[in-house]
């Protein structure tokens, strides 16, 4: 054998043994540009650097997210915080088959949650009457969409709700007219509004700083399996920061693209704008943010059932994995 060859040998042989030492973690999430932080830590090592394959599974409403949890068919969600306090408090759309221990160890984004109508719809009264489409009727941002009617004085026997899926089920929908209006978060948004369907209420604008998307775990599979969920949340703080950085855009744009094939350039341009703006979106550092959360609470306390006072967002959080992340290496 040549030198050459032995060489090669080796270096195919040293590359087995690095993709066999990769610990699997199964990641789901509802499809859509919010995932970029993700697609960015694949398409630039950043999880194969901490010695994870991440599989990311599209689900299609947060039912099927919440028990693929449960039954141990999923690792990692990436899931509006809502969903977490809504199953803690037995208040889910569904019944689970055990108590869940789910927690949030980690912020994606925050704020990026508008409620959007079709062009006829002048005002949020004019909704009176109307069925509207959510994910699921207890839980996520239906609570938000019903305080939003509310303060324009519709009360909830005033409208209907009518689960049809996750956000891009619904923006698709609403711009085919099968539903007047919904809730849509960045970028999801950004279509059509850009058709002419109008944006009625910003939440930031209207509610204040909202806890949007988070890593969500079992405390359970995260305490088994500590170090997988550091170095998950690792992967992603490096993508979040690499998103932030200016002169990554262009490159950030191409990956949106990659996975978003049919988003011509500028949407993608016009997607990591509005993702990483000053105000609302991608959470550069990973933080929780204890005002966001409570904005949460207060929603759900009100419009949650059965009915309960909920004030301290801690008990459906675990920032050890995100502070050990944190740590300068």
């Amino acid at each position: 054998m040549t030198i050459q060859k032995i060489v090669a040998f080796v270096a195919a042989c040293a590359m087995a043994a690095y993709v066999h030492a990769q610990t699997p973690v199964r990641v789901i999430t509802f499809p859509g540009g919010a995932n970029l932080p993700m697609w960015v830590a694949q398409e630039k090592g950043f999880f194969a650097r901490e010695g994870i394959a991440v599989k990311i599974t599209p689900t299609p409403n947060s039912v099927v997210l919440v028990q693929s949890l449960i039954k141990g068919e999923q690792d990692i969600a990436l899931s509006a915080f809502d969903n977490i306090v809504a199953y803690q408090e037995a208040q889910g759309e569904v019944a689970l088959p055990e108590t869940p221990d789910f927690m949030a160890f980690m912020a994606f984004s925050r704020g990026t949650v508008r409620l959007v109508a079709n062009p006829e719809i002048k005002d949020i009264a004019d909704l009176k009457g109307k069925t509207l489409g959510v994910d699921a009727v207890a839980t996520g941002y239906s609570l938000v969409l019903m305080k939003l009617l509310a303060l324009n004085g519709l009360k909830e026997g005033d409208y209907k709700l009518e689960s049809i899926g996750g956000t891009a089920v619904r923006a698709r929908a609403l711009m085919d007219n099968k539903t007047p209006a919904t809730i849509l978060t960045t970028p999801l948004e950004l279509l059509p509004e850009s058709r002419g369907f109008k944006r009625l209420a910003n939440v930031l604008d209207v509610l204040g700083p909202f806890q949007t998307i988070v890593g969500m775990a079992r405390r359970s599979w995260a305490a088994s399996n500590r170090d997988a969920v550091v170095s998950f949340t690792r992967a992603n703080l490096a993508a979040l920061d690499w998103l932030f950085q200016p002169e990554n855009r262009a490159e950030a744009a191409a990956i949106y693209r990659k996975y978003l094939p049919d988003a011509p350039e500028q949407a993608a341009i016009n997607a990591i704008a509005a993702l990483t703006g000053p105000r609302e979106g991608f959470v550069r550092d990973g933080a929780l943010d204890q005002q966001s959360m409570q904005t949460v609470l207060k929603i759900r306390s009100e419009f949650g059932r059965p009915q309960k006072t909920l004030t301290d967002p801690m008990r459906y959080v675990d920032d050890t994995y995100w502070r050990a992340a944190s740590l300068p290496r």
